[in-house]
């Protein structure tokens, strides 16, 4: 049975709240710590889950070894002295436990065996490397350990996390993260296990909130066809009936044309004024590069938003993208295409858009 349920991910900027310069740095440190030690962890995780299953794949063993990944106790012919998702907590908690709080590294294995569960038959056939995670992975806890409540002001949250206080920073919040907040605050929205990350010196709360899933009418039997290109970003075909989302002079010439923006300020950041050599020096790139990521996602939001909005006013229950892996190995061999056309990204914001509501996305 399908659930009725969503997971949202709302990643929200929080900074410490603590006024003791000391104290601050010291929470700061900590929580490095904390983010470098869960880099750690990840990784050894994964060596161990994979190397659990491929065992078993040793020619080099005797016929008489017999493997199976399972509790002795258990299973006749089980290898293991306890459950397979006790093992790697097991490694965890020797390595780990009074050098980070046991709810992160927790939580890290329950995910992290999820993942590597749903990625396994693809590292069997050779179809996928192994996870290798970064020093910059989020933290994760569980929802019990965060406690919301109002600022003075109202305008913000603070929260306590494993004894840090934290404070949100929602500057002029045009999303829904407020509204998600105060939902939760008031105990009408269920907060999942979240997490806290690190990124350039700033602190995130990528908060999880479980909430129903959007109701609307619609049939399995109509089906959408969807067509992404360079011409026209989507084109929607329902019966008799085809429409077209966004046009190539909308997206493909505005952002070539802040790339030759960038272009003409990187030829001339040689004769910038200097002040802290480098960095001051290609600012402005930077700038315009942020400018590019800014404007493409904004339209594939857009994109994807009308599409799903045609599909529910259409009934359509399933949306087809058609010969979509043909175009994606096209587009690696051309250049211009893997550059500027964002297929992967247009690609996952149709299949969030499309699972908030209810319609199953197919690929072909």
């Amino acid at each position: 049975m399908e659930k009725k349920t969503i997971i949202l991910t709302r990643k929200i900027q929080v900074y410490v709240d603590c006024d003791d310069k000391a104290q601050k740095d010291a929470y700061y440190k900590q929580l490095y710590e904390w983010q470098f030690l869960s880099f750690q962890a990840a990784n050894l995780i994964f060596t161990h889950l994979y190397v659990q299953d491929r065992v078993k794949d040793l020619i080099y063993f005797t016929d008489e070894v017999k493997v199976k990944l399972a509790d002795y106790k258990k299973e006749e012919d089980g290898i293991l002295n306890s459950s397979r998702m006790n093992t790697t907590y097991r490694i965890l908690s020797s390595n780990f436990l009074g050098k980070m709080p046991s709810n992160i590294f927790s939580n890290l294995n329950n995910t992290l065996h999820s993942i590597y569960n749903s990625e396994r038959s693809a590292y069997w056939k050779g179809e996928k490397t192994l996870r290798n995670y970064k020093r910059s992975i989020p933290m994760p806890f569980g929802a019990d350990k965060l406690k919301l409540e109002n600022d003075e002001k109202g305008r913000d949250f603070k929260f306590k996390l494993f004894k840090i206080p934290f404070k949100t920073y929602l500057g002029k919040d045009r999303s829904d993260k407020k509204v998600l907040l105060q939902r939760t605050l008031a105990g009408t929205l269920k907060l999942c296990t979240s997490s806290l990350k690190i990124d350039k010196g700033k602190l995130y709360l990528l908060a999880a909130f479980e909430m129903e899933r959007d109701e609307h009418q619609l049939k399995d039997s109509v089906i959408a066809e969807a067509s992404l290109s360079i011409e026209h970003p989507v084109v929607v075909k329902v019966g008799k009936e085809q429409f077209q989302i966004g046009n190539k002079e909308e997206f493909l010439h505005r952002r070539l044309a802040i790339q030759a923006a960038r272009h003409r300020l990187q030829r001339g950041s040689t004769y910038n004024r200097p002040g802290k050599g480098r960095r001051r020096k290609l600012k402005s790139l930077e700038d315009w590069d942020a400018k590019e990521i800014r404007y493409v996602d904004n339209r594939l939001h857009l994109y994807s938003r009308r599409l799903i909005d045609l599909c529910i006013k259409t009934q359509a229950g399933t949306l087809l993208l058609v010969n979509q892996q043909q175009k994606e190995e096209v587009a690696k061999e051309e250049e211009f295409l893997l550059r500027n056309w964002s297929y992967y990204g247009l690609k996952e914001k149709i299949a969030y858009k499309a699972k908030k509501v209810g319609i199953n996305v197919i690929e072909e």
